[in-house]
């Protein structure tokens, strides 16, 4: 073998292995665009559910309200009418 041919033969060697290493990088970025957009879908999921949590809360507090009002007026109700009695 000549010079030259081990050199071509190092240099091939050399570029099969530099070509492995960025298929194999090109694949675990791949692998990382996935986990990283299953991971937005994953967030956005969790943010629906507590908008919806957080919406489901307003709905009972709202209700609280209503019937504390309503209560509230059957006290002053109750105060008037015994106060008209006497």
């Amino acid at each position: 073998m000549t010079e030259q041919e081990r050199i071509n033969s190092e240099v091939q060697t050399k570029l099969a292995l530099q070509d492995a290493k960025f298929n194999a990088f090109v694949e675990e970025m791949r692998d990382f665009k996935t986990e990283m957009r299953d991971r937005d879908n994953q967030r956005a999921e969790d943010i629906r559910e507590i908008r919806n949590s957080i919406s489901d809360m307003g709905k009972h507090v709202r209700n609280l309200a209503i019937t504390s009002m309503a209560a509230i007026g059957a006290m002053v109700v109750t105060v008037i009418i015994s106060l008209l009695k006497n």
